[in-house]
């Protein structure tokens, strides 16, 4: 492989090694489908969301000087779960294949399903291994036929050590098994929760996107998305690895921000936790449901981090702000909006930000952001796509953003270094670089033959990047790679040291005279070789003689002057007016190079305007604004031929007469006045002013003065113009005008959003009644009603126990008055710092609970007379989660079989062998019915038909049992046949006796049978012949007799030479 590098000093970034780690991990080859979709019958892997799965997600950590990958083998009916552990120092591999198989699209196993990736961690404490697969969202209810029920999260961790025994015995035999109340059997591997409690297991419900991490002491953190995609929340837990047992999650954000906690909306997360420069950061684009905001899908950059070693408190905003945790606004954390990067598309569902999005944060602090904000309608005249690296260098207050940006997927950290990796549109590997703290992207590797890839995963490790690769290649089971990648950062701390004399410098337009010295400093044992300038990342010169001085006057023009000498020319290309970007490039002795960067300004010399302020602030209906702009030309020789005036951008007056004057009684209008001087006078003065009829309303305006000199250089200067509105009272709004909840609720939070219209104007209460009872004055925002410390506010029973040890503060007892079932009505008054009120109502529904949820899970049943084995479930859930299932009973023709108190609700016929077995034949009605614990009873019905069962047969043919006459089967490829010819009985058991009113027969081909038919009310007593057939040579099928007897054994009797029978129906009443 070759590899093409930017630099000498960038040789040392190579490729030490390539390992094929499998040729056959999994792959959807297929086409995007919807759910419900059937299988296509071939050996091609549809998917719902994406094509990959393997080399997917948090697949790929090091341990030592060991490799841990992770990936389902394919090909579409194998999807097993696989371990694979590279040691780098032996070239040796060891894989573990783990029973569990991928189970698609919520349980649709023919259709792949991306998000379901498996994510690896090793403990460098104890060198237990972590594995987590397998899972997008699921719970006992997802999917609905509760197939997952105790199979949603799937968990697998070995034994202490085990991440480095020898290949051999690098087995399944180092995991533990699971031997829970709800294992699957004794090759059982999965573990429901984390924590070995299955009483936690409702926290590991609706779970996606495992990803772990290891601080900077060893232990290993973990994060997952909980919830959807526009309400969800990341969720992050500790492993012991003293104790061996991982904590409870930690939310890092709510969830149902708006419909618990009283924000304005929901929202959810697409980013991503990381622990990098020794603390866990979260950074993200959120996601909402709203349908009337700009954006389809994504908005805004939120960024957060933790000062606490394992994120468990101390959150704060990029500004070293405190945060509130959980989360609940969004906003308290928000970095900026790539929105404003595209103009107009205020419109609805105008502005499309997907994907292209992640963080990084350096190890001197730097932080780097990527987003890519775009229209969404890719065939509207003003379509805009816009590429964003924001960027805060260590130690500043603010985010850089730069829209020079190619744009990637991705960006990752080493050192103080920032790094873009991936793959070119060939499919081989790439890797550019920037120092920290700065926009100065530039290529360092890149392969340009061997093997091409599809994608992969990044992990860097000790200055080595570990790439997990799928190759380009057909099919469902396709090879991956493990590149091992040398970045060479020992290489950036022999770097020499660069610097400019200044880090900015302003000067004229037309500025005769710029000289420097670089100054460029190597490492000890080291030299300076040369120093290469660039000015906007255009060469100028590379200079090999010391002192490193640019611009002087055998070069004048190289700095961008014009020169200042009789003998300089003057420089055709000056630099001109704007920001300009130059770059010193230091090479020392060994190869390696060092980076310092400047900025220069190049004032315009365009005539000099100014307003007489900057903002001016009137009261609505103003009468007078008069003012002078000031304008001149910093050139010699020069005048002012105009200035013209714009409000709003709309223009107002050209004016060529010095002073430039604007609002004066001849133009009293102009400045958006009513006027002065009324015409209402005798004798009517001149001028005098009628009342302006388009004033300028309340709000802010933008004046802007366009000066024009006699050389034709235009400048221009704003001014903001306040217009006043008289004082309005407060704006109060509840997050949602009708809230309904069911009776019993735990919990109800309700932020209230008050504010002042009013410049400089401020809420100082806001008081809560319910049903017209004071409940409490709030002094302080953010004017939160039910919260922790007042749980009771808004009717709810409370919903931290006190009945924990140790006992929690705050914690709640239950509410002895909470709200019953009706409609009440909540009022709010807000009050101003100028004593205006406003009041604001919502109405909160409390509803009585639902019955509990009740269905069969096997509404289908095989039986005949005399069966042995018999069993029936019911799944039962409350759509609550504080009430629960007392106890379900099942009845079998509306009689009791048993009740069942505890979940699982199945019944067997070992444990009800005398109300369950024995059954006759006919149809049976099985009812169970559920209460809650509330009182409240549901029901459901199944039925099922036990069939008659044959008791004797004279004679009968391998694969043509007399059996096969009541199999429901009455076509030819299943009948009755006799070993052979003559006249040959059947006799069969409805297992009581019924009153029997008729049969009807079907042979093979319709052809004609002759037969008689008897019934007995036992064996030992004699048949009597009831019925024969109607008419030999009728051929119509069936053939049906009728007749009245009872009796509990029917014989049938095929005479002479007569053909298969396929098919026998007893009809009795």
């Amino acid at each position: 492989m070759s590899i093409l590098c930017s630099s000498a000093a960038n040789a040392e970034v190579r490729l030490e090694s390539s390992t094929k780690i499998a040729d056959n991990a999994l792959h959807f080859d297929g086409v995007k489908v919807g759910a419900g979709t059937p299988d296509n019958g071939t050996d091609k892997y549809d998917y719902l969301y994406g094509p990959q799965i393997s080399a997917h997600g948090d697949s790929v950590k090091t341990y030592k000087h060991y490799v841990f990958t992770t990936w389902y083998r394919g090909g579409k009916d194998d999807r097993h779960v696989m371990l694979t552990r590279y040691n780098t120092l032996t070239g040796t591999k060891a894989t573990i294949e783990f029973p569990h198989q991928h189970t698609g699209y919520i349980g649709e196993r023919h259709i792949g399903e991306s998000h379901n990736t498996i994510a690896v961690a090793i403990s460098p404490i104890n060198g237990t291994i972590h594995l987590l697969y397998d899972m997008h969202g699921y719970s006992p209810w997802r999917p609905s036929d509760g197939e997952f029920k105790n199979d949603y999260f799937r968990y697998s961790f070995s034994y202490e050590g085990a991440a480095e025994v020898s290949d051999e015995n690098f087995t399944l035999d180092q995991f533990v098994k699971d031997t829970s109340a709800i294992s699957e059997g004794p090759d059982d591997y999965k573990h429901l929760t984390m924590t070995g409690n299955l009483a936690d297991k409702q926290a590991y419900q609706k779970q996606t996107y495992p990803t772990f991490f290891t601080n900077t002491d060893g232990t290993l953190l973990l994060y997952m998305r909980k919830g959807s995609d526009s309400n969800g929340s990341y969720e992050f837990c500790r492993y012991d690895a003293a104790a061996q047992k991982w904590s409870l999650f930690t939310k890092f954000n709510v969830e149902n921000a708006a419909t618990q906690f009283g924000n304005d909306y929901n929202w959810g997360l697409y980013g991503n936790m990381k622990y990098v420069n020794g603390k866990l950061r979260v950074g993200f684009q959120q996601r909402t449901a709203l349908k009337d905001d700009r954006y389809t899908h994504q908005n805004g950059v939120y960024y957060a981090y933790s000062d606490h070693p394992e994120g468990f408190a101390d959150w704060k905003n990029h500004r070293g702000e405190n945060m509130t945790l959980p989360l609940v606004n969004s906003d308290e954390i928000k970095v900026f909006e790539p929105g404003d990067f595209i103009t107009g598309h205020e419109d609805a569902n105008s502005v499309y930000m997907v994907s292209y999005f992640d963080w990084t944060v350096t190890d001197r602090g730097d932080i780097h952001i990527i987003s890519r904000v775009r229209s969404a309608d890719s065939k509207r005249a003003d379509f805009q796509k816009v590429h964003i690296h924001s960027y805060k260098p260590a130690g500043s207050d603010e985010f850089i953003h730069s829209t020079d940006f190619a744009g990637a997927t991705n960006i990752y950290t080493a050192g103080e270094n920032v790094y873009i990796i991936g793959l070119t549109t060939k499919g081989y590997p790439f890797i550019e670089k920037t120092l920290g703290g700065t926009d100065q992207f530039t290529r360092i590797y890149e392969a340009t033959e061997g093997t091409t890839f599809s994608h992969g995963r990044v992990h860097i490790n000790d200055g080595k990047l570990y790439y997990y690769l799928m190759e380009k290649s057909d099919g469902n089971a396709r090879p991956v790679h493990l590149q091992v990648i040398d970045l060479d950062i020992e290489s950036d701390k022999n770097a020499p040291e660069v610097k400019f004399p200044f880090s900015s410098k302003t000067v004229d337009e037309g500025y005769e005279k710029l000289i420097f010295e670089v100054k460029a400093t190597a490492v000890e044992d080291r030299s300076i070789e040369s120093v290469t300038l660039y000015i906007n990342d255009q060469l100028v010169r590379v200079d090999d003689s010391y002192k490193f001085l640019f611009g002087h006057a055998s070069k004048p023009h190289e700095t961008g002057a014009m020169g200042w000498l009789d003998t300089h020319s003057p420089n055709p290309n000056p630099l001109p007016p704007g920001t300009h970007t130059f770059k010193a490039v230091a090479l020392d002795s060994e190869g390696a190079t060092g980076v310092a960067t400047m900025t220069l300004t190049v004032l315009s010399d365009g005539p000099v305007v100014a307003f007489p302020a900057p903002q001016m602030t009137v009261n609505e209906g103003y009468e007078q604004l008069e003012f002078r702009v000031d304008a001149s030309s910093p050139v010699e020789g020069r005048t002012i031929e105009s200035v013209t005036l714009y409000i709003n951008d709309e223009l107002v007056r050209v004016d060529t007469k010095p002073s430039w004057h604007f609002g004066h009684k001849y133009n009293a209008h102009e400045t958006g006045a009513m006027g002065w001087i009324s015409c209402d006078q005798d004798p009517v003065p001149s001028p005098c002013h009628q009342p302006n009829p388009n004033p300028l309303t309340a709000g802010e305006h933008v004046f802007k003065a366009v000066a024009v000199d006699s050389a034709g250089e235009s400048s221009e200067a704003t001014m903001k113009l306040i217009v006043k509105a008289a004082p309005k009272p407060p704006v109060l709004t509840w997050p949602n005008e009708v809230v309904t909840v069911y009776e019993g609720y735990p919990q109800l939070m309700q932020i209230l959003k008050a504010e002042s219209p009013n410049p400089g104007g401020s809420i100082k209460s806001v008081t809560l009644y319910r049903n017209g009872e004071l409940v409490r004055v709030d002094t302080k925002p953010s004017w939160n009603f039910g919260h922790p410390y007042a749980p009771y506010e808004l009717g709810a029973m409370g919903w931290i126990s006190c009945d924990q040890d140790p006992v929690p503060s705050p914690c709640h007892q239950p509410n002895p008055d909470p709200l019953g079932v009706g409609s009440h009505t909540f009022t709010a008054v807000a009050k101003d710092n100028i004593g205006l009120e406003t009041s604001a109502s919502m109405t909160l529904v409390v509803e009585e609970v639902p019955a509990p949820n009740v269905a069969f899970v096997d509404a289908e049943m095989d039986l005949s007379v005399g069966y042995q084995d018999f069993s029936a479930s019911v799944t039962a859930s409350s759509l609550v989660d504080w009430v629960a299932i007392e106890h379900s009973a099942l009845y079998l023709d509306d009689m009791l079989v048993g009740e069942i108190y505890d979940a699982p609700f199945t019944w067997t016929a070992d444990d009800y062998p005398t109300e369950l077995l024995g059954a006759a034949a006919g149809t049976h009605r099985l009812k169970a019915v559920v209460t809650d614990s509330n009182g409240r009873s549901s029901e459901v019905e199944m039925s099922f038909t036990v069939k008659p069962s044959v008791v004797f047969a004279d004679s009968e043919v391998e694969g043509f049992e007399a059996s096969n006459l009541f199999d429901g089967d009455a076509s030819d490829s299943s009948s009755w046949s006799a070993a052979n010819n003559g006249t040959k009985n059947v006799i069969l058991d409805l297992g009581a006796v019924k009153t029997i009113v008729g049969t009807k027969l079907w042979t093979t081909e319709g052809q004609a049978v002759k037969y008689q038919v008897y019934v007995a009310n036992s064996l030992d007593d004699e048949f009597v012949k009831v019925a024969k057939h109607q008419n030999k040579n009728d051929d119509a099928q069936p053939t049906v007799t009728e007749f009245y007897a009872q009796g509990r054994y029917v014989k049938l009797m095929a005479i002479g030479n007569w053909p298969n029978i396929n098919e026998l129906e007893v009809l009795f009443e």
